[in-house]
């Protein structure tokens, strides 16, 4: 569960966009190579309030997942001041250390495995992934998300297993023919993609095996592993810079367009998208809020505003993965809703095969979890998670969901945590507060901040009894 930094969207081509002339819906006919998808708003009815005002609600809740998604396309690939700069695309960045608070790239990153990012453009030609070996009892995972954010692809331990593999990523546009020697062919529905690959670090002293098998993390163009001449390179697309003041209100619409091109429609979103031309939606058009009717710019505002309202208010409510992370099949008819939630909670997060997180946000009292009250998070005899891998126990700090600075610089605790005691009788209990607990409880101390904080537990090769609901995580309790 990996929220996106300063919180969760874009605009593309920009400079484009504001030359276009607008219609009084900010229409226009769509750009070259988009998705052949309502050519011009301004030939559909304009809606009424009350139409505008359900459309905008859903559209939001479309765009939400993909939009908080292009912040990190965007951060990691064009805006080489942020200090996550992956350098560009079909390229790798590797981490060699567990996070700490100073790590901003995404909000609730996890502490476990060193993360390694690559978004790939795949518009020219596929790309090949080449993986080595790797011994156990190492764990990795290369997560695949395309724009939307569905999981669509997984290679690693749990998917592929641990022998050398070489991997052929391929766009929705792509007709060409599968070569000799690769293992297994992943396609995407959109033109962009990208991986959040995370590697298993055993302490300090493991960072140079850590890095070597990053290292054989290979990425390598069609044509250069055929041997073949290099096709002509796709157009240079204008990122724009990431507005997150405009993303959160009626502006979603001109970033979710300039996105939509490389988004071609899959056949159940057609009617989705019709619809969504009604209020000027649609691969390229411009969409100028100052120009709207009054009535219609309230009614997109409230729509808007009622989305979000209903996404924050059912989120804080939400204990665990379960269906929030996974492929457009595994999220089901109600992908919409499912998905957004996802991102909200924290988007990357992995399928529920390869990791399950469970959380908690609130106490018993329904307010928000304060770290200057004393808590306990209990494991009764025989009930520490049931993992194929390991587990462990984040904490983060509210608003920003990042890690939490501490004088013992412990920002997780788990099953790797050197020195974690149990009780005698097999139970667990993890102290999670701001204060020290005492000498005799240090050793499972979960630092807190003094304020608002939630923490997410990790399982990674969750089994049946997880996967199934039969376990579930115990919940905090006061220690008055």
């Amino acid at each position: 569960m990996v929220p996106t930094p300063s919180r969760p969207a874009a605009a593309l081509i920009a400079a484009l966009i504001a030359a276009l002339p607008l219609t009084p819906l900010g229409s226009l006919a769509a750009t070259p190579g988009s998705a052949p998808v309502a050519s011009s708003a301004s030939q559909a009815k304009a809606p009424s309030p009350a139409e505008a005002r359900a459309i905008a609600k859903e559209a939001w809740l479309y765009a939400y997942a993909p939009l908080q998604g292009y912040q990190t396309l965007w951060n990691q690939t064009q805006n080489k001041a942020f200090p996550g700069y992956v350098g560009g695309f079909d390229r790798f960045r590797h981490y060699s250390r567990s996070a700490t608070p100073a790590d901003k790239d995404i909000v609730t990153p996890n502490n476990d495995t060193p993360y390694s990012w690559a978004w790939l453009d795949l518009r020219t030609e596929p790309i090949v992934l080449s993986l080595p070996a790797v011994p156990a009892p190492r764990y990795y995972v290369n997560q695949w998300f395309d724009l939307y954010t569905h999981n669509f692809a997984y290679t690693g331990v749990r998917s592929t297993g641990r022998g050398a593999g070489t991997y052929l990523f391929a766009g929705p546009r792509w007709k060409g023919t599968v070569p000799k020697g690769i293992t297994k062919v992943f396609r995407a529905e959109t033109d962009f993609v990208g991986t959040l690959t995370r590697t298993q670090l055993n302490g300090p002293d493991d960072i140079p095996a850590l890095k070597a098998i990053q290292g054989q993390y290979v990425f390598t163009p069609l044509s250069r592993f055929t041997g073949q001449p290099a096709p002509t390179p796709a157009p240079a697309v204008a990122w724009p810079a990431w507005d997150a003041s405009k993303a959160e209100g009626i502006g979603f619409i001109t970033y979710l367009n300039a996105l939509l091109p490389f988004m071609p429609a899959v056949p159940s979103e057609l009617p989705m998208r019709a619809r969504f031309a009604r209020i000027g939606i649609g691969p390229g058009l411009p969409f100028d809020p100052a120009k709207l009717d009054p009535k219609l710019r309230t009614a997109l505002e409230e729509g808007v505003a009622e989305a979000s309202q209903e996404l924050k208010a059912k989120a804080q409510q939400q204990t665990s993965s379960q269906g929030f992370f996974g492929s457009r099949q595994q999220l089901g008819s109600d992908y919409l809703t499912f998905r957004s939630m996802g991102a909200m909670l924290g988007i990357y997060g992995n399928s529920s095969e390869e990791a399950f997180y469970a959380t908690q946000q609130t106490g018993p009292d329904g307010q928000v979890l304060d770290g200057r009250k004393r808590w306990v998070l209990r494991f009764e005899p025989g009930q520490l998670p049931p993992v194929t891998e390991f587990w462990s126990v984040t904490m983060y700090k509210l608003p920003e969901r990042l890690l939490v600075e501490n004088p013992i610089q412990r920002y997780s605790i788990g099953d790797r945590t050197s020195g974690l005691k149990l009780g005698p009788d097999g139970s667990l209990e993890i102290y999670i507060q701001s204060e020290n607990p005492g000498a005799d409880k240090a050793s499972n101390w979960l630092t807190a901040p003094a304020g608002p904080f939630f923490f997410v537990a990790r399982l990674y090769g969750p089994k049946d009894p997880v996967l199934k609901g039969t376990w579930k995580l115990p919940r905090l309790t006061e220690v008055k």
